[in-house]
């Protein structure tokens, strides 16, 4: 008879998944059957054993009845008799026999029922866990750029039903906060814009008088000045990482991720030339995608800029745009000094820096790269970042390729 442990060797052999909630239903739904059958065989053999006891043959025969047949066959009751007592073993190990082959045929049933009843426990504990399934493979589409989707289970109300209910309550309140979290990073950049500009009208007023200015204010102006760019930076990257995340479609066109790169490079060339840094660009005609061309733009802008601020004088940056079957890639390699992948791994996070700290550094506002990845995830693609063996950065942009390239687009 097949144990629960032997029928999840065939199951792990018939390539089902050995440890999923399916198989142990099944296992518990045959097992019980199984124990279930043998206490069935076991009553019944016991019954039968007791009706079929075995008395003496004499003993159970009616005196005046073995007189009759004694009398029939022309023979004596004491001959008679003496043949009763002789069929007395006879009948003892027919009776056990028949009793050997009841159990034996028994335990044959058994074992084929138990593996019927397995089958049929694998179906319903695949009905059963169905809505499970469902609720897994929606959850799983899901993310924070669709939260709204939700589970909207049908059927009885039961526990499963209130499951779904309880996930679709949890995505609707993240669906609030989210929300709310971007509005208010979009407003509050808006607003800080304001009074920037003021405290800048403010200073340009203030230097604009006749008066000669002291060496200090004159240090004082340009501290200020810098320190008001930077914040004018970090202002812009908020609204364009907030934007970023809402997914924004109404401005999508097909673009060339080669030609965006090569405009990135060019508006950056006095910083090239200022460090003397050897750009080596690759060409793809077919590197075609579709999405924002601003927010594409800014993010091949970042990555460049990103390649150029951590470089070292007369280094090198190499752009490669290539196309892979049903997605395009743009990688962006530069030298520099030498980093590990631990902290490599963490730059696509907002306000983190290479070799610097979130605060007192120059280089940026260390949200290049998170803008970056969030852009690249709105339009369905990835950011991979790698430390490179000999020094420098190896990002990487995957993106889906566009449907179709616009006509004369290779010409």
């Amino acid at each position: 008879m097949p144990g629960p442990g032997e029928l999840v060797d065939v199951v792990r052999r018939l390539h089902l998944p050995a440890r999923g909630v399916r198989l142990r239903l099944t296992a518990l739904y045959a097992s019980l059957f199984l124990v279930c059958g043998a206490g069935l065989l076991a009553i019944t053999y016991t019954l039968v054993r007791h009706t079929t006891s075995f008395a003496p043959v004499v003993q159970r025969v009616d005196p005046a009845r073995v007189k009759a047949i004694a009398a029939a066959r022309h023979q004596s009751p004491a001959v008679v008799f003496a043949h009763l007592r002789a069929l007395g073993p006879t009948a003892a190990s027919q009776r056990a026999g028949d009793l050997h082959q009841l159990l034996v045929e028994s335990g044959i049933a058994l074992a084929i029922m138990t593996v019927i009843a397995a089958a049929l426990g694998w179906l319903v504990a695949g009905r059963v866990l169905r809505p499970l399934r469902t609720m897994t493979a929606t959850t799983r589409r899901i993310s924070e750029d669709n939260l709204h989707d939700r589970l909207a289970l049908k059927g009885p109300r039961d526990e499963l039903t209130e499951l779904g209910d309880t996930i679709d309550g949890l995505l609707a309140r993240l669906e609030v906060a989210f929300e709310a979290q971007r509005r208010f990073v979009a407003n509050a950049s808006h607003e800080l814009r304001t009074p920037l500009a003021t405290m800048r009208a403010s200073l340009d007023v203030a230097m604009a008088k006749p008066v000669p200015q002291p060496a200090h204010i004159l240090t004082l102006e340009d501290r200020l000045r810098h320190e008001f760019d930077h914040v004018e930076r970090l202002l812009e990257s908020f609204l364009t990482l907030a934007r970023a995340q809402h997914v924004l479609v109404a401005d999508e066109f097909t673009v060339a991720l080669g030609d965006i790169a090569s405009a990135a490079v060019e508006r950056r060339g006095d910083d090239v030339s200022r460090l003397r840094l050897e750009v080596e660009q690759e060409q793809c005609p077919e590197a075609w995608v579709r999405g924002s061309e601003t927010l594409l733009s800014r993010m091949v802008e970042n990555v460049i800029d990103n390649a150029i601020c951590h470089n070292e004088p007369g280094g090198w940056i190499r752009i490669t745009p290539d196309v892979d079957g049903p997605r395009v890639s743009l990688v962006v390699e530069n030298g520099g000094q030498l980093f590990a992948q631990d902290d490599v791994d963490e730059l696509g996070q907002p306000f983190r820096r290479r070799g610097s700290p979130r605060t007192g550094s120059d280089n940026g506002t260390g949200l290049g790269l998170s803008i970056v990845a969030s852009i690249a995830q709105a339009h369905g693609g990835t950011l991979d970042l790698h430390a490179r063996d000999d020094g420098g950065l190896r990002v990487m942009i995957t993106l889906p390729v566009a449907a179709g390239v616009p006509a004369g687009a290779q010409a």
